[in-house]
């Protein structure tokens, strides 16, 4: 204790205590209790789809009202490659589920399926299916990640990346092969998927390949009476009627 040189070189445990509880207290709120907690992490919001790279950047199918976009078209899809992995975005105006299934033909059976399910809790959920004949049986190897959904506006709408080529599996396929898309959507009971909402849903003329970026419309069956050659014929020869008069 005689020696004040001793009591001068040693450590301030007092001092660098304080600091470090005042920084502490500082950088964070504190509960009603006064014991600090850190504030949550900010949230991303889910990015919005751009349309504006359908045909360019990435391929597009869009189901419904002449000029829809993934917001107002009662079923979108959207595809690119990235790396080894293809992302693919889809959105429906529906409260339950959205999918996209891959057919070797256009008829429902024997296809692999992928679908964002709504559930109770708000999340949306990316499942994988088999399609055995008219009923599709859910499979728990799921080959989907970076996984990201929302429902909002009353629309299912999700956006996730799967592998290009897989091992070789029954219920998955390969995408660098090219197949017929099946798209469809419906409502869903305690997150699991009921019957689409139309009877015969959508799908592609022709096998679609994941290299070639096409933004395809399709018109919904609300549309397809005046899209057909027959009716816009039909239209064009009353037009000159009306036009030209009666003798």
């Amino acid at each position: 204790r005689g020696d004040a040189g001793a009591d001068d070189a040693a450590p301030r445990h007092d001092s660098s205590y304080g600091t470090f509880a005042g920084e502490f207290y500082d950088l964070r709120y504190l509960s009603e209790d006064g014991y600090p907690f850190p504030t949550a992490p900010p949230v991303d919001p889910f990015a919005k789809i751009k349309v504006e790279d359908c045909g360019r950047t990435k391929g597009c199918f869009r189901y419904g009202k002449p000029g829809c976009n993934a917001e107002t078209c009662e079923y979108f899809l959207s595809y690119r490659m990235i790396g080894a992995d293809v992302e693919f975005e889809l959105s429906a105006d529906t409260d339950g589920w959205v999918a996209v299934g891959f057919s070797s033909d256009k008829k429902m059976g024997g296809d692999d399926v992928m679908a964002c399910v709504h559930d109770d809790n708000g999340r949306v959920r990316i499942q994988h299916f088999y399609n055995v004949g008219q009923w599709a049986k859910e499979i728990q190897r799921n080959p989907a990640r970076d996984e990201e959904g929302v429902f909002e506006n009353n629309r299912v709408t999700c956006r996730f990346k799967r592998p290009v080529n897989v091992p070789r599996d029954e219920t998955i396929v390969d995408l660098h092969l090219s197949w017929y898309y099946l798209f469809a959507w419906g409502p869903a009971i305690q997150g699991s998927i009921t019957r689409h909402d139309i009877d015969s849903p959508p799908a592609s003329e022709r096998v679609v390949s994941i290299y070639k970026y096409e933004d395809i419309f399709m018109p919904s069956a609300a549309y397809q009476t005046f899209s057909s050659p027959f009716c816009l014929l039909l239209i064009v020869a009353l037009t000159f009627y009306l036009l030209m008069g009666t003798p």
